[in-house]
């Protein structure tokens, strides 16, 4: 399984942006998909998840009301819509997999550990 993140870049405080992380495996639809970002200094945090089937997600409390995180099966795709983007949100995001069944009750799509395959990561920047 190989993920390939793309879509970072320069953006305005107050912008918007859209990555994407596309998948090699046939078996794409099957894997729970995560965000995570890691900013310079600082450690890896979770940003958002969503379910193999796209029917739950989940995210983090500095982002809920502002990304999306969506699913395309059948282009191999999930994408992470960013909109009124904070200089806070500057960061490398990685997409990750997971292949087994991640507890939600125990937070599991919180965990880095739980995810089996790692994206490259794409930067963001915000300026202020």
């Amino acid at each position: 399984v190989q993920l390939q993140a793309s879509g970072g870049g320069l953006v305005q405080a107050g912008g918007s942006l859209r990555l994407s992380c596309a998948f090699s495996s046939v078996t794409f639809s099957s894997y729970d998909v995560g965000w995570f970002r890691q900013a310079p200094g600082k450690e890896r945090e979770f940003v958002a998840h969503v379910n193999w089937s796209a029917s739950v997600t989940h995210y983090a409390h500095s982002v809920k009301g502002r990304f999306t995180i969506s699913r395309d099966n059948a282009k191999n795709t999930v994408y992470l819509q960013m909109n009124a983007l904070k200089p806070e949100d500057a960061a490398v995001y990685y997409c990750a997999a997971a292949s087994s069944a991640l507890d939600f009750s125990k937070y599991d799509y919180w965990n880095f550990a739980k995810y089996d395959y790692w994206g490259q990561g794409t930067e963001l920047t915000v300026s202020s």
